[in-house]
């Protein structure tokens, strides 16, 4: 019997994009046939020489590894407002930057949203809701896919704060159940209806230690290894949320993001509690910054350790950084040695990031924090206390090497 095959060839990135081309090939005893080819009659597929469906051997489906590159951007409209001057590495103006921005290949741009954050007093702390929604808008008008980075508070959420809204220090709870799903469901409507629907949904920033602890400096409910307190009103915050987000943006994928790669017995535990819990996600969220979590070994084994014991989950780096000029307030790691704080120091991280990140099938997803920072024609506060991990240079104006070698984890 000839051996006949039909191989379909998809490029499709997630159900969230709009389909892209499909290719078919018909392969009987060696030649191949293009859809163009084919045929089609009584609700059925004819192929060459008018055989039948029903007698391919095979249909073999073939879906290409889809992996995401960005940045966290959720400081751009507040640069442009001051006046920001952007340019490629040769000096030239790069007029909108998120044009800019695909043109070198990325494909994905994630926001924080904060509850309030009006009484924040800092100034990178602006992120409520309508403008998330405008520029979550744009980003998607300009064919970037969206990930959405609920902070469930009215200030930075992180391992050492994870400070309940203002709005909500009263409620049991109980009610804070029933206030992160109505709150959670709310804001993804209202993305849907501004154009804005979401891709991915982090359910929480940096949640290693558990979200909703409280007023500020309260040292309850929060949650440690070794210790069963507090998870399961951990837990079902986590479930209330991602509830929400699978009624809502049913297509999206939810991230739960923590920051311990420095301690994989710390990440085991937290995402073995998560699976204890049947907490419902898709992807497992990691920040990883060299100057606080260590060299690229330590992240690599931290990921080994993820892929062997959570084989139904990927992986995204949803924050990464390294400076390209003096080291950034609170370094604890020195890597200088292998990669100095220059331009092309800053280039070679990101490339060796990549080719590390690439050995590690299950990770789909490379997000580089604040790369927008650019106190380059500033006329406001943003052109003073530099960031300077991020891919423009502050005093030029110039993109850094690392944006063009981002492209490459695609």
């Amino acid at each position: 019997m000839l051996f006949r095959k039909m191989l379909l060839a998809l490029m499709l990135p997630l159900a969230a994009m709009a389909a892209s081309s499909q290719t078919f090939y018909v392969c009987s005893a060696g030649n191949a046939a293009t859809a163009s080819e084919l045929s089609f009659a009584d609700g059925g597929l004819t192929l060459n020489g008018g055989v039948r469906t029903s007698t391919v051997d095979s249909i073999t489906l073939h879906v290409p590894a889809l992996r995401f590159v960005g940045g966290d951007i959720s400081m751009l409209p507040r640069y442009e407002a001051q006046g920001a001057q952007y340019l490629d590495r040769n000096g030239k103006g790069v007029g909108q930057l998120l044009t800019f921005l695909k043109e070198q290949g990325w494909n994905a741009l994630r926001v924080r949203l904060f509850v309030d954050p009006s009484a924040s007093g800092d100034k990178a702390v602006c992120q409520d809701l309508e403008y998330v929604k405008q520029l979550g808008r744009r980003i998607k008008e300009a064919g970037f896919l969206l990930m959405l980075d609920f902070h469930y508070s009215d200030t930075w959420a992180d391992p050492a704060k994870q400070w309940t809204p203002a709005a909500w220090l009263s409620l049991s709870d109980q009610q804070l159940y029933t206030q992160i799903y109505d709150y959670t469901r709310d804001c993804l409507q209202q993305m849907n209806a501004a154009g804005a629907s979401p891709d991915f949904i982090q359910t929480g920033n940096e949640i290693s230690y558990g979200m909703l602890w409280g007023k500020e400096g309260s040292s309850a409910n929060r949650c440690y290894s070794g210790n069963n307190a507090n998870w399961d009103r951990f837990t079902t915050l986590l479930k209330q949320a991602g509830r929400a987000c699978r009624e809502v943006c049913p297509r999206a994928k939810i991230i739960l993001h923590t920051e311990r790669a420095a301690q994989p017995s710390v990440l085991l535990n937290f995402y073995n509690k998560m699976k204890a819990a049947a907490v419902d996600y898709d992807i497992i969220g990691l920040s990883y910054y060299s100057y606080f979590h260590g060299k690229l070994e330590v992240l690599e084994t931290a990921l080994s350790q993820l892929e062997s014991n959570f084989k139904d989950k990927t992986i995204q780096i949803v924050e990464a950084g390294y400076s390209y000029k003096w080291a950034v307030p609170g370094t604890t790691v020195d890597y200088t040695a292998t990669y100095p704080y220059s331009n092309e120091g800053q280039r070679k991280f990101v490339a060796d990031l990549i080719t590390m990140l690439k050995r590690h099938t299950q990770v789909q997803g490379l997000f580089w924090w604040y790369p927008e920072a650019n106190a380059h024609g500033c006329t406001g506060n943003l052109k003073e206390g530099w960031y300077n991990a991020t891919l423009f240079d502050n005093e030029t104006g110039k993109a850094q090497e690392a944006l063009y070698e981002l492209q490459n984890f695609r």
